[in-house]
């Protein structure tokens, strides 16, 4: 997609090329997962999360950005922003890139993590973000509140426990294909479930 016009930061890639081709893919492509599980988050969802104070330092991926409805709110409160996704949906200065399948470590060092994953493999995003970044990193997963049932996601939570989860006092709307004049309706119920990594501490319940 080429580097962002005008001033600001600079985007961490510069092109579109696939980030497996360069840090070594596994022999999973692309094709071979679910594409259409893409319901873009409201970019209030992000803000209001941001104004109640929520840690998140300088750097931070967020590895399925669609159309960059996360990516925008923070760069605008002065982020770097590293955005990838499956596909490209049109994100500003993103690159394609598998972030279950196509490497092998957070090819940008040392960053926090902030997605809304798709709910189908949103517990794959969660261990894998854990596994990626550095001790004492920020993840944050934009998820169902239902996140929290399951016998999978027990297991989960047993071994590697959020720090907090802040829940939205009212339900919000995820917009299918990012189309939020056509879905308005629908809304349910979703929280922001944080972990830091390495440090396995008693969950804090919040509000939003």
């Amino acid at each position: 997609m080429g580097g962002r016009k005008g001033g600001g930061m600079k985007d961490w890639t510069g092109n579109k090329r696939t980030l497996g081709a360069l840090l070594g893919a596994s022999n999973h492509t692309s094709e071979e997962r679910q594409r259409e599980d893409y319901y873009a988050t409201d970019p209030a969802m992000v803000r209001d999360l941001l104004n109640a104070g929520a840690p998140l330092r300088q750097r931070v991926w967020e590895p399925a950005c669609g159309a960059g409805h996360i990516v925008n709110v923070l760069r605008e409160r002065g982020h770097e922003v590293y955005a990838t996704d499956i596909v490209d949906r049109g994100c500003p200065d993103s690159s394609v890139l598998d972030f279950l399948w196509e490497f092998a470590g957070a090819p940008m060092g040392d960053v926090d993590i902030m997605t809304k994953p798709p709910y189908a493999t949103a517990r794959e995003f969660v261990e894998r973000a854990l596994q990626v970044v550095k001790p004492g990193a920020n993840v944050w997963m934009l998820l169902k509140l239902s996140f929290l049932e399951g016998q999978s996601r027990k297991r989960l939570f047993n071994d590697t426990p959020p720090a907090d989860v802040w829940v939205f006092s009212e339900r919000r709307i995820c917009a299918k294909n990012g189309d939020f004049d056509r879905y308005k309706a629908g809304a349910m119920a979703y929280a922001w479930f944080h972990w830091v990594k390495s440090r396995n501490t008693v969950c804090t319940i919040k509000w939003l």
